[in-house]
């Protein structure tokens, strides 16, 4: 396929799953963590929703309450995440991210564009550069997308 041509959506798709595929490898390669990987998920998803209770999570994760709860009692006992009171129900806890996992996080995501860095200097600048421009517009894309259906999501609640 040449630069000039315009690829099937479905041969785009197959590209990026590999792509992400392959990125899930460096990134593992690239990755000392004391954690799993569904672990890492909930810990991103409390640096963007501090202060979320566990039923939120759980929603977030597509997972059951219960199992996580156990990601998260092991995510406490390594000093990742805090459960707190909430101000509005005694019953209800608040979960957060620690100092300790907020700086695990930083580390984890500086190992990881390292290991990227390594990859990228691969590729002849030309193409990083069509690299570039192409992760914008899919971010910006993908971006949108969720955005959308949390905006449907709101109006059919």
């Amino acid at each position: 396929m040449t630069s000039s041509s315009q690829p099937p959506p479905d041969e785009l798709a197959r590209v990026t799953s590999e792509a992400a595929e392959l990125l899930e490898v460096v990134w593992g390669r690239a990755s000392t963590a004391p954690v799993s990987a569904s672990q890492i998920r909930v810990l991103f998803i409390l640096e963007h929703n501090d202060g979320i209770n566990l039923r939120m999570l759980a929603d977030a994760l597509g997972s059951t309450p219960p199992s996580t709860s156990r990601l998260c009692d092991r995510l406490q006992a390594v000093g990742f995440v805090e459960r707190k009171p909430s101000s509005s129900s005694r019953r209800e806890l608040r979960l957060q991210l620690s100092r300790r996992g907020r700086s695990f996080l930083a580390k984890l995501r500086a190992r990881r564009e390292n290991a990227l860095q390594s990859v990228l200097a691969q590729m002849p600048t030309a193409q990083r550069a069509a690299l570039l421009e192409g992760l914008e517009a899919f971010c910006a894309a993908a971006a949108a997308q969720i955005h959308e259906g949390d905006a449907s999501d709101v109006k059919s609640a």
